[in-house]
Parts: structure tokens; sequence; C-alpha cells
């Protein structure tokens, strides 16, 4: 298959997502009787019509970038990291623990501090399903959706029950960080109006390079790669695929903690009980299929849910009800969980049957050892 075409077809299929995501939603509007190019209108208007607005833009990107890299990593392993939102969790309560313990601490000691505890609470959440994978092969989807549940109801029961009175603000609130701990910076704020933006979007970039120059240019992103496509042939080569099972899924579940680090000490500022999972956990899920796993596509896929979701609320003032107004970003997921359609309908336009049989063989191809990381 010519590899200049396959190069564009991968650039495609996330735009081409995309756009027939918006054309679907557009005839839903049509068809209970709401005019789209108003609603659309309206979105757009609403993300864009101050500089406040775009920096909650970056506000709701930084989180989803975080969330998006670790499900990557894991992903790039073999493996479906599903409890992205726990992890999150994890993250956002053990960071506001340490900053709201360290209260009197100065700055340069309690960020990086509070940082570091909320990744390695998540990384420490991902650890327990990386371990039962690797040495007992149980599956990692069905320990990480139910750690999501028991994570919750932890940290719930950690803010209602085991945190210090001194740091509880009302029951099932935390009081808010000083400034000692916080991610917002006061000339952030006056860039963007008055928004929430905070230092945790320019860490996400960071790290967008930081895993890029991990899984490219380092040995041990090789070896994650390499136990994804098959673990099989990577421990005839000397691998170790239970070693490296595991360390992919710590790194995951260390960055989703740093998105909930992010949610914490820049976003809210604050913890506060949890009536269900997260939902930069999913979204970030969605955010990483839909950029390929690339750094640059994670980069654009978060800025683009962050733009649906804040013009989505614009959509109500014209009239759209709230459901309609936020189906844009499960069709679009729709579109990406589809995307051997897509694929084998832009072959089809830009290189005729021959090039349709090469891209139905390539997708269609027995993978049972690289589906899930195989069995070790």
């Amino acid at each position: 298959m010519n590899d200049r075409s396959e190069k564009i077809r991968n650039i495609l299929v996330p735009i081409v997502s995309v756009i027939l995501g918006f054309i679907l939603g557009a005839i839903l509007m049509i068809v209970f009787g709401f005019n789209p190019i108003e609603g659309y209108s309206a979105m757009f208007n609403s993300a864009f019509q101050s500089k406040m607005s775009i920096g909650e833009i970056l506000v709701g990107a930084g989180p989803l970038i975080f969330t998006a890299l670790g499900f990557s990593v894991a992903n790039s392993a073999g493996f479906f990291n599903i409890g992205l939102s726990g992890q999150a969790l994890c993250g956002w309560v053990a960071s506001i623990w340490i900053a709201l313990s360290m209260a009197d601490s100065p700055k340069i000691i309690v960020l990086p501090v509070a940082i570091i505890v909320g990744a390695l609470a998540g990384a420490a959440a991902a650890a327990i399903p990386g371990l039962l994978r690797a040495f007992f092969g149980t599956s990692e989807v069905i320990v990480t959706i139910m750690m999501n549940y028991v994570i919750l109801y932890v940290a719930n029961h950690i803010v209602n029950h085991v945190m210090s009175p001194d740091i509880i603000s009302n029951k099932g609130v935390t009081k808010a960080v000083g400034l000692n701990a916080s991610l917002r910076e006061p000339w952030l704020t006056n860039l963007f109006g008055g928004s929430r933006v905070n230092l945790g979007i320019i860490l996400a970039i960071v790290f967008l390079v930081l895993v890029w120059f991990l899984m490219k240019r380092t040995t041990l992103g090789f070896e994650i790669r390499s136990v994804g496509l098959n673990p099989f042939a990577s421990e005839y080569a000397g691998m170790s695929s239970k070693r490296t099972i595991v360390i992919s899924m710590i790194i995951s579940g260390a960055l989703a903690g740093l998105g909930g680090v992010v949610y914490g000490l820049g976003t809210f500022m604050n913890y506060f009980v949890q009536g269900s999972s997260l939902s930069i956990g999913f979204d970030g899920m969605a955010v990483s299929l839909l950029g390929n796993g690339s750094s640059i596509g994670i980069l654009l896929s978060a800025l683009l849910f962050s733009i649906l979701k804040l013009g989505g609320q614009g959509m109500q003032f014209s009239g759209i009800p709230s459901e309609l107004a936020n189906s844009v970003i499960p069709l679009i997921i729709f579109f990406v969980a589809i995307n051997y359609i897509v694929r084998v309908a832009l072959a089809k336009i830009m290189g005729g049957k021959k090039e349709v049989k090469t891209v139905q063989e390539v997708e269609s191809a027995p993978n049972k050892e690289s589906n899930k990381g195989g069995k070790v």
C-alpha cells in the first residue's frame, strides 16, 4: 500500500469523523424542528465571544490532554485503560489533601509536592490492574471499570470521614487551597479576562512533548510499542512483557492522576463529593482515539472537545435543548469508532478497487496476539 496515501488517510479519518458528526447533529436538529445554522453559530459565538471564554477552552483542554495521554500510552502497549476517571480522581483528592495539609509552607515546596503526590496516587491506582493483568491474566477492562466505582466511594468516604475537620468547609466539601498551592497565576488570569485558566494547560503541553519523546525516542517507549504489537515476539527478543505491562499502566495512571491534579489545583481549587465518575476520564479516551494517539492530534482533539462542551451551553440560549446541544460529541465518537468504514470510503475515493482491497485486508487481518497485549 502507498505509504503516502496511508498517511493522508490517517489525517483525513478524524477530520471526516468530525465533519460527519456535525452533519448528523444538524440533521437531528432539523428533524426536531430547530435551525442547525443558528445552533452552530450560537455554539461558536459562545465559545469565542471573549478572552474569558477562550481561557475557559484552555481550562477544559488541560485535564483532557493528560487523560488522553494516559489512554494513549496504555493503548500503545495493547491495553484499554478504562480506569482513567478513577485514577484522575485519585490525583485530585491526593493533591488537594496535601495542599491543604501544608497550608503554611512556601509555594516552591507545596506545589511540586502536591503535583507529585497526585501523579503517584494515579499511578498506584493503575498499578493494581497492571499487576493483575501481568501476573494473573485478568482483564484490565473489567478491573479498571470496577475500580472506578471503588475509588469514587473511597474518595467520598475520605472527604467525609477521614480528612481533618480543619480542612473541611462544609459536609463533603474541602476548603479552597491557598495561593501557595494554586496552579492559577495572576498574569494568566488577567491575560484571559478573569477566566480560570491556569498553569495546567502549560504542564499539559510540556507532557505532550515528554510523552512523544518517551514513546518515539527511548528504549522503554520502543518496548511498550513492541509489546503492544506482539508480546510473544517481544519476549523472544529479550523484553519482559510483564514488566512492560506494569510500567505502561503506571505511566498511564500517573498521567491521568496529573489530569486530576489540574482539576483540583487549577480548575476548582478544592475537592467536593462526586456523584459519578469524572467525565474527563471517558472524554480523554475519545480525545485520544480522535487524535489517533499522536501528540498533535491529542492537542487539537482536546481543544475541539473543550470548544464543543463550552459552546454547547451557548446553543441552549438559541432555544436548542441541552440533549441536542450535547449530541455532537457522541456522534463524533461514533464515527471515530467506525473508522474502518471511513477508511474504506476514503480508499475508494483516493485509490480505487485495488487500494480498497488492501485497506480491507489490513484492517480485518487477524490480530489475536496483539489485540489486548496477548497472554503473559
